[in-house]
Protein backbone atom coordinates (compact mmCIF):
# COMPACT_ATOMS: atom_id res chain seq x y z
CA UNK A 1 0.00 0.00 0.00
CA UNK A 2 1.32 3.58 -0.82
CA UNK A 3 1.48 6.41 1.52
CA UNK A 4 -1.12 8.70 1.01
CA UNK A 5 0.19 11.70 -0.78
CA UNK A 6 -1.01 15.01 1.23
CA UNK A 7 -0.49 16.60 -2.81
CA UNK A 8 -2.32 14.12 -4.66
CA UNK A 9 -5.06 12.99 -1.76
CA UNK A 10 -7.21 11.09 -4.08
CA UNK A 11 -3.78 9.65 -6.05
CA UNK A 12 -5.32 11.09 -9.30
CA UNK A 13 -2.01 11.94 -10.55
CA UNK A 14 -0.43 9.04 -9.63
CA UNK A 15 -2.86 7.02 -11.05
CA UNK A 16 -2.71 9.33 -14.33
CA UNK A 17 1.36 8.46 -14.70
CA UNK A 18 0.67 4.34 -14.41
CA UNK A 19 -2.20 4.61 -16.81
CA UNK A 20 -0.70 2.68 -20.34
CA UNK A 21 -1.63 4.94 -23.51
CA UNK A 22 -3.16 8.35 -21.58
CA UNK A 23 -3.79 11.31 -24.25
CA UNK A 24 -3.44 14.89 -23.66
CA UNK A 25 -7.09 15.40 -22.90
CA UNK A 26 -7.31 12.83 -20.20
CA UNK A 27 -4.42 14.10 -18.12
CA UNK A 28 -6.21 17.46 -18.52
CA UNK A 29 -9.34 16.33 -17.09
CA UNK A 30 -7.84 14.75 -13.96
CA UNK A 31 -5.91 18.00 -13.45
CA UNK A 32 -8.99 19.33 -13.40
CA UNK A 33 -10.30 16.98 -11.32
CA UNK A 34 -7.42 17.55 -8.76
CA UNK A 35 -7.27 21.05 -9.00
CA UNK A 36 -11.42 21.44 -7.63
CA UNK A 37 -10.43 19.58 -4.47
CA UNK A 38 -7.48 22.04 -3.44
CA UNK A 39 -8.18 23.36 -0.50
CA UNK A 40 -6.99 26.42 -1.63
CA UNK A 41 -6.70 26.82 -5.42
CA UNK A 42 -4.59 30.11 -5.24
CA UNK A 43 -1.45 27.82 -3.72
CA UNK A 44 -1.24 24.96 -6.44
CA UNK A 45 1.78 25.98 -7.79
CA UNK A 46 3.92 24.86 -4.95
CA UNK A 47 1.90 21.71 -4.82
CA UNK A 48 2.27 21.31 -8.63
CA UNK A 49 5.92 21.98 -8.73
CA UNK A 50 5.99 19.10 -5.61
CA UNK A 51 3.95 16.94 -7.87
CA UNK A 52 6.25 17.34 -10.65
CA UNK A 53 9.62 16.24 -8.84
CA UNK A 54 7.61 13.05 -7.06
CA UNK A 55 6.50 12.03 -11.11
CA UNK A 56 8.32 13.86 -14.09
CA UNK A 57 11.82 12.67 -13.79
CA UNK A 58 11.79 10.20 -16.49
CA UNK A 59 8.78 10.76 -18.56
CA UNK A 60 9.44 14.15 -19.24
CA UNK A 61 7.59 13.48 -22.43
CA UNK A 62 3.81 12.16 -20.42
CA UNK A 63 0.68 13.78 -21.23
CA UNK A 64 0.09 14.88 -17.40
CA UNK A 65 3.75 15.84 -16.96
CA UNK A 66 2.86 18.36 -19.56
CA UNK A 67 -0.44 19.10 -18.27
CA UNK A 68 1.26 20.10 -14.97
CA UNK A 69 3.37 22.31 -16.54
CA UNK A 70 0.48 24.06 -18.44
CA UNK A 71 -0.81 24.32 -14.49
CA UNK A 72 2.19 26.62 -13.81
CA UNK A 73 1.32 28.90 -16.68
CA UNK A 74 3.63 27.54 -18.67
CA UNK A 75 1.59 27.34 -21.63
CA UNK A 76 1.75 30.88 -22.82
CA UNK A 77 -0.36 33.79 -22.13
CA UNK A 78 -3.89 33.71 -22.30
CA UNK A 79 -6.05 34.91 -25.71
CA UNK A 80 -8.65 37.03 -26.40
CA UNK A 81 -11.12 34.52 -28.01
CA UNK A 82 -14.11 36.66 -29.50
CA UNK A 83 -17.83 37.55 -28.55
CA UNK A 84 -19.76 40.62 -29.03
CA UNK A 85 -17.20 43.06 -27.09
CA UNK A 86 -14.80 42.07 -29.50
CA UNK A 87 -16.56 43.05 -32.29
CA UNK A 88 -17.50 46.29 -31.32
CA UNK A 89 -15.05 49.56 -30.26
CA UNK A 90 -15.68 52.99 -28.78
Amino acid sequence: MNARDPNDPKGLIREAYRIDGITAGECRSIFLDWAMGLPDPEQAHPVIRALLARYAQGAEDHPMTQTLRAGLGDAGPARRRGGRAGRFSD
